[in-house]
Protein backbone atom coordinates (compact mmCIF):
# COMPACT_ATOMS: atom_id res chain seq x y z
CA UNK A 1 0.00 0.00 0.00
CA UNK A 2 1.48 3.67 -1.39
CA UNK A 3 -0.69 6.29 0.74
CA UNK A 4 -0.15 10.18 0.36
CA UNK A 5 -1.98 12.84 1.72
CA UNK A 6 -5.29 12.53 0.12
CA UNK A 7 -4.81 9.03 -1.77
CA UNK A 8 -3.23 6.05 -1.72
CA UNK A 9 -2.14 3.63 -4.78
CA UNK A 10 -3.29 -0.10 -4.85
CA UNK A 11 -3.28 -2.92 -7.60
CA UNK A 12 -6.52 -2.90 -9.83
CA UNK A 13 -8.82 -5.59 -8.81
CA UNK A 14 -11.41 -7.27 -11.34
CA UNK A 15 -13.92 -5.34 -9.97
CA UNK A 16 -12.89 -2.25 -11.21
CA UNK A 17 -13.41 -2.81 -14.45
CA UNK A 18 -16.66 -1.31 -14.74
CA UNK A 19 -15.38 1.94 -13.27
CA UNK A 20 -12.65 1.93 -16.23
CA UNK A 21 -15.33 1.08 -18.91
CA UNK A 22 -17.27 4.39 -17.58
CA UNK A 23 -14.16 6.15 -17.27
CA UNK A 24 -13.07 5.58 -21.03
CA UNK A 25 -16.28 6.64 -22.42
CA UNK A 26 -16.16 9.79 -20.57
CA UNK A 27 -15.20 12.46 -23.27
CA UNK A 28 -13.71 14.61 -21.02
CA UNK A 29 -11.15 11.83 -19.62
CA UNK A 30 -10.34 10.97 -23.37
CA UNK A 31 -9.50 14.11 -24.34
CA UNK A 32 -5.80 14.34 -24.13
CA UNK A 33 -5.17 10.67 -24.38
CA UNK A 34 -4.61 7.84 -26.80
CA UNK A 35 -7.26 5.53 -26.12
CA UNK A 36 -6.91 3.09 -29.36
CA UNK A 37 -9.96 1.59 -30.36
CA UNK A 38 -13.04 1.38 -28.32
CA UNK A 39 -13.45 -1.61 -25.80
CA UNK A 40 -16.53 -3.58 -24.35
CA UNK A 41 -17.71 -3.30 -20.96
CA UNK A 42 -17.00 -7.70 -21.35
CA UNK A 43 -13.41 -6.79 -23.35
CA UNK A 44 -12.60 -4.63 -19.94
CA UNK A 45 -14.03 -7.18 -17.58
CA UNK A 46 -11.73 -9.61 -19.38
CA UNK A 47 -8.58 -7.90 -19.20
CA UNK A 48 -9.58 -7.20 -15.42
CA UNK A 49 -9.48 -10.89 -14.67
CA UNK A 50 -6.30 -11.36 -17.30
CA UNK A 51 -4.21 -8.45 -15.94
CA UNK A 52 -0.76 -9.42 -15.71
CA UNK A 53 0.89 -9.31 -12.34
CA UNK A 54 2.68 -5.65 -12.00
CA UNK A 55 6.70 -6.11 -12.03
CA UNK A 56 9.56 -3.67 -12.72
CA UNK A 57 8.78 -2.98 -16.64
CA UNK A 58 4.91 -2.31 -16.38
CA UNK A 59 3.55 -1.19 -12.34
CA UNK A 60 0.09 -0.56 -12.95
CA UNK A 61 -2.04 1.19 -9.76
CA UNK A 62 -5.17 2.50 -8.53
CA UNK A 63 -5.78 5.92 -7.36
CA UNK A 64 -8.25 5.93 -4.30
CA UNK A 65 -9.72 8.09 -2.44
CA UNK A 66 -12.26 8.28 0.61
CA UNK A 67 -12.15 4.78 -0.07
CA UNK A 68 -13.32 4.54 -3.87
CA UNK A 69 -11.43 4.32 -7.09
CA UNK A 70 -10.83 7.73 -8.64
CA UNK A 71 -8.02 7.18 -11.31
CA UNK A 72 -5.02 5.31 -12.59
CA UNK A 73 -1.51 5.66 -12.38
CA UNK A 74 1.57 3.69 -13.68
CA UNK A 75 5.27 3.31 -14.76
CA UNK A 76 5.42 1.84 -17.68
CA UNK A 77 8.37 0.49 -20.13
CA UNK A 78 10.87 0.75 -17.22
CA UNK A 79 14.43 -0.14 -17.99
CA UNK A 80 16.87 -1.51 -14.68
CA UNK A 81 19.95 -0.77 -16.88
CA UNK A 82 19.16 3.19 -17.40
CA UNK A 83 17.06 3.54 -14.68
CA UNK A 84 14.51 5.08 -16.56
CA UNK A 85 10.32 4.85 -17.02
CA UNK A 86 7.57 6.57 -18.56
CA UNK A 87 4.29 7.70 -16.15
CA UNK A 88 1.09 7.62 -17.46
CA UNK A 89 -1.62 9.35 -15.12
CA UNK A 90 -5.46 9.82 -15.36
CA UNK A 91 -8.34 10.81 -12.76
CA UNK A 92 -11.25 9.56 -14.17
CA UNK A 93 -13.91 10.41 -11.30
CA UNK A 94 -14.70 13.82 -12.37
CA UNK A 95 -15.53 14.81 -8.49
CA UNK A 96 -11.93 14.35 -8.23
CA UNK A 97 -10.53 15.87 -11.35
CA UNK A 98 -10.60 19.59 -10.77
CA UNK A 99 -8.47 20.45 -8.10
CA UNK A 100 -7.85 18.85 -4.74
CA UNK A 101 -4.37 18.28 -4.85
CA UNK A 102 -5.63 14.45 -5.74
CA UNK A 103 -3.75 13.54 -9.02
CA UNK A 104 -0.95 16.16 -7.27
CA UNK A 105 -0.39 13.55 -4.75
CA UNK A 106 -1.19 10.44 -6.92
CA UNK A 107 1.86 11.97 -8.89
CA UNK A 108 4.58 12.39 -5.33
CA UNK A 109 3.31 8.98 -4.38
CA UNK A 110 4.07 7.40 -7.55
CA UNK A 111 7.08 9.07 -8.00
CA UNK A 112 8.45 8.44 -4.85
CA UNK A 113 8.00 4.91 -5.59
CA UNK A 114 9.86 4.65 -8.53
CA UNK A 115 12.70 6.64 -7.63
CA UNK A 116 12.91 5.09 -3.92
CA UNK A 117 11.43 0.95 -4.35
CA UNK A 118 12.38 0.90 -8.17
CA UNK A 119 16.03 2.98 -7.97
CA UNK A 120 15.05 4.53 -11.21
CA UNK A 121 16.80 8.02 -12.22
CA UNK A 122 14.69 9.17 -14.10
CA UNK A 123 10.85 9.35 -14.93
CA UNK A 124 9.17 10.81 -18.26
CA UNK A 125 6.19 11.44 -19.39
CA UNK A 126 4.84 12.69 -22.67
CA UNK A 127 1.63 15.71 -22.27
CA UNK A 128 -0.51 17.04 -24.91
CA UNK A 129 0.68 20.90 -25.31
CA UNK A 130 -2.97 22.39 -24.80
CA UNK A 131 -3.31 20.38 -21.47
CA UNK A 132 -2.24 23.33 -19.54
CA UNK A 133 -3.80 21.82 -16.51
CA UNK A 134 -2.01 18.78 -16.51
CA UNK A 135 1.37 20.29 -17.53
CA UNK A 136 1.00 22.38 -14.14
CA UNK A 137 0.69 19.84 -12.05
CA UNK A 138 3.44 18.13 -13.55
CA UNK A 139 5.73 21.15 -13.27
CA UNK A 140 4.63 21.50 -9.60
CA UNK A 141 6.05 18.19 -8.38
CA UNK A 142 9.38 18.92 -10.26
CA UNK A 143 9.27 18.10 -14.02
CA UNK A 144 10.61 19.88 -16.66
CA UNK A 145 10.21 20.40 -20.38
CA UNK A 146 12.90 18.77 -22.27
CA UNK A 147 11.23 18.84 -25.96
CA UNK A 148 8.19 19.26 -28.29
CA UNK A 149 6.65 16.32 -31.02
CA UNK A 150 5.08 18.39 -33.23
CA UNK A 151 1.50 17.27 -34.44
CA UNK A 152 2.12 14.32 -32.63
CA UNK A 153 -1.04 13.91 -30.79
CA UNK A 154 -4.59 13.21 -32.99
CA UNK A 155 -7.51 14.70 -31.22
CA UNK A 156 -11.21 15.27 -31.60
CA UNK A 157 -11.92 15.59 -35.26
CA UNK A 158 -8.51 14.40 -36.42
CA UNK A 159 -7.59 17.36 -35.08
CA UNK A 160 -3.38 17.63 -34.61
CA UNK A 161 -1.60 18.71 -31.53
CA UNK A 162 2.13 19.33 -30.25
CA UNK A 163 2.97 16.73 -27.62
CA UNK A 164 5.28 17.58 -24.99
CA UNK A 165 8.73 15.91 -23.55
CA UNK A 166 8.89 16.17 -19.85
CA UNK A 167 11.02 14.52 -17.27
CA UNK A 168 12.36 14.34 -13.58
CA UNK A 169 15.84 13.05 -12.27
CA UNK A 170 15.98 11.66 -8.71
CA UNK A 171 16.24 14.32 -6.66
CA UNK A 172 14.10 16.96 -8.09
CA UNK A 173 10.86 15.75 -6.63
CA UNK A 174 8.90 18.66 -4.95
Amino acid sequence: MLEGELVRLRALEPEDADKIHAWGTDPEVGRWMENGYPRSLAQHRKRGEERPVNSYELVVLGIEADGKLIGIVDLRDAEPEVGEAYLDIYIGDAGYRNGGGYGTDALRVMCRYGFDFMRLHMITLWVVAENERARHVYRKVGFVEEGRHREAFVGEGGRRHDMILMSMLRGELK
